[in-house]
């Protein structure tokens, strides 16, 4: 039977919350005796008993309602589910609850090392006047405020400000030009923006003002402007931010709003189509941010949780949730590659980060590199998300960290702001899987007749409700969009979109995207198998896979890859080959073509999709693509495949 290559140490995992929340349901919910120290037993109760499980996480973290519910949940039907009926709670009531006010609450760490720190005591006073400042210029429950800014503490304020009136947030970063961000944000019709007018990457300044102006103009909605920076033009009042932060006057307590009450707005990332706004509510982020950090990544209040991310990123929001527990959030400003890949291990290290979130890619680099991490004695977990891990990134963490710390594989989506499957302090760690489902998530993957299999591959489905998939689509009256984005193939039942496999061990293989799947001669293949053999190669610095169905009815399977400076007449050979070994035949590709690199969303993942329609035709910039992407020369290097044969 094959064996785990990572398990937790007994003390360590003995000690974690999830086995304290364990001991708690058993002794106030009768979960079954194995739920303390039996992961799969506690997950199977949280999917079999929903209402008691959530209502559990509730009463465990002791959370505030101003209102109390009438129940857990009155419906269950998908899409819809009513969560909670009748409560009333803000997200920011959680915010360093009982924290020493003289603790840091907030690090800003500058691309040139500079760093700046804000204690929560500072956070609480700075957010009080935001939230004074913005009641002032008219906002309260229901309108919206956004963001153009770098990752940031503005932001943080910003958001937290926003949230406290019961008004909606959503960002962008300011790597977007003004029109990206005007598709984004323009269609929350905001009534306040809060601008920067620039940013630092990669060892240059990035001068952003007039950009600032610019997307002010195509914000019709606006009646003031919050700049951090120098004024911008604006047909509006601009303020600047220290004076917005010196609005005087009392505290305003967080309004108790419905536990369904539109907290922030993220954004699909418009590779497809134009952008669509998906809401999320108080509650269901509250208590999906509680069980995801709380049980799963166990953040405490003596933590520094550090995840590298972009505000145009839900990891952003999530890394802004580890304040709900107290601990130190640090935030990057920055590439996280320059000078080298060894940037945000020395990050780590100087602030003695205890959870590190990072990307596949970012592990690859590093080792890539030769870097040899020296963390300090507080990091105990790295989880990476973003795309499939591959089993060689595992291995090369264990070499150089040893078995002290647990590299977390975590999959989910901006869809549900959380997680889908993941790891946990209890559970073990299989090289190129993820470790089990998460708690509270009926998840399966399903065949085409809609049957739940196992050790096979098959669509990501959940057939039961969680409190954090989304309020609504903005823009969306009667629902139709939502629903044909979830619930269109399997009615009442979410469909993800990934193609997975749960094994008969419990852990989860993730395959790409099912939009992006690779049928030939009727065998569907996943992307994430061949990037795993191909990306192993010294040749390769990166790659891309896509499948073309021709119009003569044949379908073309090329692979674009990123050749290293070993590359040789050899190498397409010795690609073929390590693709045939370690995933199969039927994966090699019809060809392979040389790129000068790969492109990706903003958030790092291969934009296979828009890749494979500028192949097909498609003009990269009527498909949005263009402004979804982080390198705009790489994606229209496509266009001249279009007549490869």
């Amino acid at each position: 039977m094959h064996q785990p290559a990572w398990t937790p140490r007994s003390e360590a995992a003995a000690a974690s919350r999830i086995v304290d929340f364990g001991r708690w349901v058993r002794q106030h919910r009768a979960a079954p005796a194995a739920a303390d120290h039996d992961y799969e037993a506690l997950r199977r109760w949280s999917i079999e008993h929903p209402e008691a499980f959530w209502g559990a996480l509730a009463d465990y973290f002791e959370v505030r309602f101003a209102v109390p519910p009438e129940q857990v949940l009155r419906d269950p039907t998908m899409p819809g589910a009513d969560w909670f009926p009748g409560s009333e709670l803000n997200l920011v009531d959680h915010v360093g609850r009982g924290v020493d006010p003289a603790r840091t609450a907030v690090v800003v760490e500058h691309e040139d090392g500079a760093t700046d720190t804000w204690t929560y005591g500072r956070l609480r006073a700075d957010t009080a006047a935001m939230a004074r400042f913005l009641r002032d210029a008219g906002i309260g429950p229901g309108d919206r405020v956004v963001g153009y800014l770098p990752n940031g503490y503005e932001g943080v304020v910003a958001f937290l400000a926003t949230a406290t009136l019961g008004a909606l947030w959503a960002q962008v970063g300011m790597d977007y030009s003004p029109g990206a961000a005007a598709d984004r944000l323009a269609q929350l019709e905001p009534a306040v923006l809060v601008t920067g007018t620039g940013y630092a990457f990669r060892g240059r300044r990035h001068d952003r003002a007039d950009a600032a102006s610019e997307l002010c103009g195509l914000l019709p909605t606006l009646t003031a402007v919050v700049t951090t920076g120098e004024p911008v033009r604006a047909a509006v009042a601009v303020t600047r931010w220290a004076d917005a932060l010196a609005t005087s006057g009392e505290p305003i307590p967080p309004v108790a709003v419905p536990f369904a009450h539109p907290l922030w707005a993220l954004f699909t990332s418009g590779t497809t189509g134009k952008p669509k706004a998906i809401v999320h509510g108080h509650g269901g982020v509250l208590l999906e941010q509680l069980k995801s950090l709380g049980l799963h990544t166990d953040l405490r209040p003596e933590d520094t949780f550090f995840w590298y991310t972009t505000p145009n990123w839900m990891m952003w929001n999530v890394q802004v949730c580890g304040l709900l527990f107290g601990a130190t959030a640090v935030l990057y400003a920055g590439d996280p590659l320059h000078p080298g890949p060894e940037r945000l291990w020395d990050l780590v290290a100087k602030h003695d980060v205890a959870v590190f979130g990072t990307s596949p890619g970012y592990l690859g680099a590093s080792e890539a590199a030769g870097v040899v991490p020296r963390p300090g004695a507080s990091l105990r977990t790295i989880a990476s998300t973003g795309s499939t891990l591959p089993a060689s990134a595992n291995r090369w963490v264990r070499e150089v960290l040893g078995d002290q710390v647990q590299l977390a594989s975590v999959s989910g989506g901006t869809d549900v702001v959380g997680s889908f499957v993941g790891a946990a302090p209890t559970t073990p760690v299989y090289d190129g899987e993820i470790s089990a489902r998460a708690l509270g998530v009926a998840l399966e993957a399903w065949d085409d007749a809609g049957n739940a299999v196992t050790d096979q591959v098959g669509e990501l489905v959940v057939t039961h409700p969680i409190p954090s998939m989304p309020v609504m689509f903005w823009d969306d009256p009667d629902g139709s969009r939502y629903r044909d984005a979830y619930f269109s193939t399997y009615p009442g039942v979410w469909r993800q979109g990934d193609w997975i496999t749960v094994t008969s061990r419990g852990t989860v293989l993730m395959h790409g995207r099912s939009d992006a799947t690779l049928n030939r001669r009727g065998i569907r293949l996943g992307s994430a198998e061949i990037y795993a053999a191909v990306e192993s190669l010294d040749d390769v610095v990166d790659s891309l896979v896509i499948g073309v169905e021709r119009a003569d009815g044949e379908y073309w399977m090329p692979l674009f890859v990123v050749p290293s400076a070993t590359w040789d007449e050899g190498s397409e050979a010795r690609v073929r080959e390590v693709v045939a070994a370690r995933a199969s035949k039927h994966h090699v590709p019809d060809c392979v073509e040389l790129v000068r690199a790969v492109p990706r969303t903003r958030t790092g993942k291969k934009m296979e999709v828009p890749v494979k329609r500028i192949v097909q035709g498609a003009d990269p910039a009527a498909i949005g693509a263009l402004d979804a992407t982080d390198d705009p020369a790489a994606l229209l290097d496509f266009v001249r495949f279009r007549t490869a044969e």
